[in-house]
């Protein structure tokens, strides 16, 4: 039996995480923490870590992951440059699920985009859009970003090609930018769409999810995949065998 010490367990994804959780027979939260607990307290525990705090979290915990040698799936999104750097330090020593989305169907979007946007030339136009509700701090979305960096990757596009938002008299669209949109409202759980367009064709890839529950799925399934692995950062991709 898989044991689990959550952190960020009051919040939708804690709370999505524990219901799956009992779903499952080889997996068990052990320990299920949120901000103000110390996972010091229960660390020793457990056999691999789950993140979906806030970002001010993230390095501090995996920084005792590495002192306890303990697995860790990361979840949290919108953070820093110095923090990333400290998270990436630390997977030099622990294997760490990185991902700003645990669905499996999302996880096949990209896969779906990668393929795209190497076959369709820079005659098709990239536009992303994602949707989510009216709590989300961060813009755009983990999985957003993800979606474009597979872009820019494909094409060669710089960051000062990205365009967040259009307002005022903007000129014509260049051929080498990714026109980024993101929306906010009411309780949607997540909606992403690419969009390739074409002066007489339009490609678009659609992911919704309407229930949390599809990326506690996949989070507990990254838990299982990490523990024993060596020290590297992985994707969904690897945990779902895309790569």
């Amino acid at each position: 039996m898989l044991k689990i010490l959550l952190s960020g367990a009051k919040g939708r994804m804690g709370q999505a995480i524990i219901a799956a959780s009992a779903n499952e027979k080889d997996c068990e939260i052990i320990s299920a923490i949120d901000l103000g607990d110390d996972p010091q307290d229960h660390i020793k525990n457990c056999d691999v870590v789950i993140d979906f705090s806030f970002r001010d979290v993230t390095a501090s915990l995996a920084k005792l992951c590495v002192e306890h040698n303990k697995g860790l799936v990361i979840g949290t999104t919108g953070h820093s440059s110095s923090q990333r750097e400290e998270i990436l330090n630390c997977a030099k020593k622990i294997p760490i699920v990185w991902a700003g989305n645990y669905s499996v169907g999302v996880n096949l979007l990209n896969y779906l985009t990668k393929i795209a946007s190497k076959i369709l030339d820079n005659e098709y136009d990239i536009e992303i859009t994602e949707m989510h509700h009216k709590h989300k701090k961060d813009a755009p979305s983990g999985t957003a970003e993800k979606l474009i960096k597979i872009c820019q990757e494909s094409r060669n596009i710089p960051d000062e090609n990205l365009k967040f938002g259009r307002f005022g008299i903007t000129g014509e669209r260049s051929q080498n930018e990714i026109g980024v949109h993101s929306l906010r409202g009411g309780s949607v759980v997540g909606d992403h769409t690419v969009i390739f367009a074409s002066d007489g064709e339009r490609l678009e890839l659609t992911h919704k999810a309407s229930d949390r529950q599809i990326f506690a799925c996949g989070a507990l399934r990254a838990a299982k995949f990490v523990v024993g692995k060596t020290p590297a950062v992985y994707g969904m991709e690897d945990v779902l065998g895309l790569k």
